[in-house]
């Protein structure tokens, strides 16, 4: 009793000073009738309840990785809607670290080698099929998609993502492409559908592998699409086109220049390579003082390191690839994921039905919070496209308009 007074204490002293430098609407729920307000909303938008006293300490220490540990534990539950609650977490660490939400913490670096990755994507991927097809799109990609005006909806945006990459990647008739994480098949089958082109999509999940062999076969295309079970530092031969969608994301930090030197050798003279994926907006590669990043490698991408954009060219440059087009997705991808995060709420009851609490915990939080993340320049993604280096000028195209002409 006199630990949990004397830790009370605390936190009503630090919920006075939250309040003194900031209002969010925002009403903490402690045992019995105790209730801590944020901010002078006579009806706070959230609610935050402490189902342990040994949680208030923590609360202390509230940023993203802290409040995102205790919500898929159990130890705290949140009401209200879920776009206000993730931008109340973000007040929260913003107001508790003095306002400096862009500060940065150390740099994280992990093992890559070929099981740590396999173990990485099983985690990730092998949730189950049925799970990602209850709030993905109809083609089950997970990836960015790609809004022209806005308005439009996840299925349509999903394949004018794959259409936009393949006309940038000036894909033609009977050429060779590769796609490296080629995911549930989407990418691939539209290559071979629409382009005509002979495809290789490699995945390192047995889920994801399974499941896209069996769309190729029922599309017919078993004779132009190849699913392969494959790391891509197992690749050999070489290809006209390669593709690589939120993939890099597992590659890590050192060994980019690894990885841009494998596809460079895989990708033939002439040819071009597109990478598209998540990078940092911190150029030293750290993370924000909102925190998130321990949160996600302990619950979500096991191993995940992003990136600064600036590190992707120079590190294509020096594997011998020239970067000829750079395109912000940002926005594009906080539509995704506010989508995501939209369908996986009116889908919460058959979610539930699929996989344990903590899991549901995890996912719910995760989308809404990336979709915040990506609005607010917390991270962001590109598409970089390359060729190899000291090709003749002749082979570019003079304008950008190509990429556009068949939307």
């Amino acid at each position: 009793m006199l630990f949990q007074s004397a830790a009370l204490k605390k936190v009503e002293r630090w919920v006075s000073e939250v309040r003194g430098s900031a209002d969010i609407s925002l009403r903490a729920n402690l045992w019995g009738e105790r209730q801590l307000d944020f901010g002078r909303f006579a009806t706070p938008r959230v609610t935050l309840t402490v189902n342990d006293a040994s949680t208030l300490p923590q609360l202390l220490d509230p940023s993203l990785n802290t409040l995102g540990r205790l919500y898929v534990e159990g130890l705290i539950d949140v009401k209200g809607r879920l776009a206000d609650i993730i931008a109340c977490a973000y007040q929260l660490a913003d107001a508790s670290f003095g306002g400096n939400g862009t500060l940065t913490r150390a740099v994280r670096h992990f093992a890559h080698g070929k099981n740590d990755d396999q173990a990485a994507i099983a985690y990730h991927y092998n949730v189950s099929n049925d799970f990602y097809r209850l709030w993905l799109d109809r083609n089950m990609v997970y990836s960015c998609g790609y809004f022209e005006q806005g308005d439009e909806t996840l299925d349509d945006a999903q394949l004018r993502k794959i259409d936009h990459i393949l006309t940038k990647i000036r894909l033609e008739p009977g050429q060779s492409l590769l796609d490296i994480g080629c995911g549930w098949g989407a990418l691939v089958i539209r290559a071979a559908q629409k382009f005509r082109a002979r495809c290789v999509g490699i995945t390192l999940s047995e889920a994801q592998f399974e499941y896209a062999r069996e769309r190729v076969r029922d599309a017919g295309l078993a004779d132009m699409v190849d699913i392969r079970l494959q790391d891509y530092r197992d690749i050999s031969g070489q290809f006209d086109r390669i593709t690589s969608v939120g993939m890099f994301e597992h590659v890590g930090r050192d060994n980019l220049p690894g990885y841009f030197t494998i596809m460079r050798k895989l990708l033939r003279p002439g040819g071009y390579a597109m990478n598209h994926g998540i990078t940092s907006t911190d150029p030293s590669g750290g993370e924000t003082q909102h925190g998130g990043g321990e949160f996600i490698d302990q619950y979500v991408f096991p191993h995940g390191e992003l990136p600064h954009l600036s590190q992707v060219i120079h590190d294509m440059q020096q594997a011998g690839l020239e970067t000829l087009d750079v395109e912000n997705l940002r926005r594009h991808y906080a539509q995704t994921l506010t989508h995501w995060s939209e369908r996986y709420e009116a889908e919460s009851e058959r979610i539930r039905q699929l996989v344990d609490d903590k899991t549901y915990r995890i996912w719910r939080v995760y989308l809404a919070g990336c979709a915040h993340a990506f609005a607010i320049d917390q991270v962001s993604i590109y598409q970089v496209l390359c060729h190899h280096a000291e090709e003749p000028a002749t082979q570019l195209p003079w304008s950008r308009r190509y990429i556009y002409a068949g939307h």
